[in-house]
């Protein structure tokens, strides 16, 4: 069983920086692709950004140049750092991670942006 947690979600206005953490219950080396989803309230879940196990990364067009993720994989870690966030990058931020044939989630993190 593998678990993905979480943190670093909050309120913010507009304008503003968050950076999120998950935190993998088994070592990220064993990890493909990890990285972020988002769901907006009334809204289907959507790929944010994420990065293979080889560093390569893939981001939304609506967060280029703005996010940006990364790994550690000596703390088991993937972290978002956003910046200049907007209304629009409200929702509940999921962290994602590929290991052999299973997709994993974590349970989510609220991000509130204020205008």
């Amino acid at each position: 069983q593998v678990q993905l947690v979480e943190s670093g979600g909050g309120l913010v206005q507009a304008g503003g920086s968050l950076r999120l953490s998950c935190y993998a219950s088994r070592t990220t080396y064993t990890f493909g692709t990890m990285g972020w989803y988002r769901q907006a309230p009334g809204k289907q879940r959507e790929m944010v950004a994420t990065m293979s196990s080889t560093g390569f990364t893939n981001y939304s067009e609506s967060v280029k140049g703005r996010f940006i993720v990364s790994r550690d994989n000596a703390r088991n870690t993937v972290y978002l750092q956003m910046s200049s966030l907007k209304v629009e990058d409200t929702g509940v931020y999921y962290c994602y991670g590929q290991r052999v044939t299973t997709n994993w989630w974590g349970r989510g993190t609220q991000v509130n942006v204020s205008a």
